[in-house]
């Protein structure tokens, strides 16, 4: 066995959450090659590993790095420019035709970085994406050495991307090719919606996605009228065409998921598929209520995200567990609904387990990429301390992240950010705001 490694971390208390349950006092996590090599408690690891830098955190929690399941990081350029608005209005009227204006390479990188430099601050460690120019997208992710999942986005209408479905899917191909070598990339194919790509440009996709093995990400059942709409259309529920056109599957993950019958519920649960709940931007945007705890009693596998920041309007995961857990409770009447344990459980590794990631991230165990967040709880607001987990969920806020890393690399040190100038995204985001309303006014 190894004697030496890269470093330690070591915390008052660390939430491996594989094994459930498990909350570990006074204990360090060893790190060699950007992966976790050993959890033991602090001495020992003082006495195993002699040589190692340790960094020592107080009142601290030590968690699995948050996993942003589904949203279009850079949206967040768009963050508050029309509120208040029920989805397709908000989508036709104002978001569609300011992106028709602005989209391109270089909104998509600036909006990316201002998105991964909030989501670090945040604890999030790795983001499922789906927005037009994905190259930029993983160009930037690659650079700022975030972890990544990057949608290969499909329409049947042209965008500043692609002019058509053939497009589209020989572009993201090209992308996924180019980036593919990159350690902290994945790809899937990210068919915009029902409402937005046709059978056949799905049965393409699809032939594609099974050749490459590449998952599959999407929006479906978001509201009501999606769903009513597609029964006038064509006397068929999104879910029953997606049945028919053989999407249904493990590699397949859906956002939203408010319109659920509970046979659709239990047939979620047969295919193995993951559905990816955004609490927040569903409430924002009155789209409904995913029924979490039905699909969590049928042992389908469930996902956290935030949805874009131009609907939500954050990208902060703590506060969407917090909602996640809270919604669950009220909706269905049962306080036991979802625990805080199972909140960050769902932030995690039911994330990781989308992705067909949880060989790899998602949990703190010895083999899996040093993904990890460092929050304080030596705070008013999260004292005293009875449970970690409790704090964490139902209390902490994400000024407390203290610490995060990505493979191993040192993200955010002491609340500061490694490698990235927030001041100058800043100003960059304020640069933005004013050519796009100057643009409208």
């Amino acid at each position: 066995m190894p004697t030496s490694v890269d470093f330690l971390v070591a915390a008052r208390w660390i939430v491996p959450v594989r094994p459930a349950g498990v909350i570990l006092e006074r204990h360090a996590i060893a790190v060699r090659d950007g992966r976790i090599a050993d959890i033991l408690p602090l001495e020992e690891a003082r006495r195993r590993y002699p040589e190692a830098a340790v960094t020592e955190l107080g009142e601290h929690v030590l968690f699995p790095g948050l996993v942003n399941a589904h949203t279009h990081a850079a949206m967040t350029l768009l963050r508050g420019l029309a509120d208040d608005l029920p989805l397709m209005t908000w989508l036709k009227e104002h978001i569609w035709p300011a992106e028709g204006r602005w989209l391109g390479p270089d909104f998509v990188r600036d909006g990316t970085e201002l998105a991964i430099a909030e989501m670090l601050r945040g604890g999030t460690t790795c983001f499922n994406d789906m927005y037009l120019f994905p190259d930029a997208t993983a160009r930037t992710a690659s650079r700022l050495g975030m972890r990544a999942c990057v949608g290969m986005v499909l329409f049947d209408f042209p965008t500043p991307w692609a002019a058509d479905a053939a497009e589209y899917l020989r572009k993201g191909v090209e992308v996924r090719d180019a980036f593919r070598s990159d350690p902290l990339l994945s790809f899937t194919f990210g068919p915009h919606a029902p409402y937005t790509v046709s059978d056949d440009s799905f049965r393409k996709m699809l032939a594609l996605a099974n050749e490459l093995e590449i998952r599959i990400h999407t929006h479906l059942h978001e509201t009501a009228a999606e769903v009513e709409e597609s029964v006038a259309q064509s006397g068929k529920r999104p879910f029953a065409r997606f049945e028919e056109l053989g999407l249904m599957s493990p590699d397949l993950m859906v956002a939203h998921m408010t319109q659920l019958t509970d046979e659709e519920i239990a047939r979620s649960a047969e295919y193995g598929l993951s559905v990816l709940h955004c609490p927040e931007s569903n409430l924002k945007l009155a789209s409904g209520i995913c029924p979490l705890p039905r699909l969590l009693q049928a042992g389908v596998n469930v996902a956290l995200g935030t949805d874009g920041a131009a609907s939500n309007n954050d990208l902060d995961m703590l506060g969407e567990m917090r909602t996640m857990a809270l919604l669950a409770k009220g909706a269905s009447g049962d306080a036991t609904a979802v625990s805080a344990a199972h909140a960050l459980e769902i932030a995690t590794l039911g994330g990781a387990r989308a992705l067909g990631l949880d060989a790899e991230i998602g949990s703190l165990e010895p083999g899996k990429w040093a993904d990890m967040v460092a929050v304080d709880l030596k705070a008013p607001a999260t004292s005293p301390v009875y449970n970690p987990v409790s704090q964490l969920v139902y209390a902490a806020a994400r000024d407390q992240v203290s610490h995060v890393w990505v493979a191993g690399r040192l993200k955010l040190d002491g609340g500061e950010l490694r490698g990235i100038d927030a001041d100058a995204l800043m100003n960059k985001a304020a640069e933005w705001r004013r050519r796009i309303l100057g643009a409208s006014e």
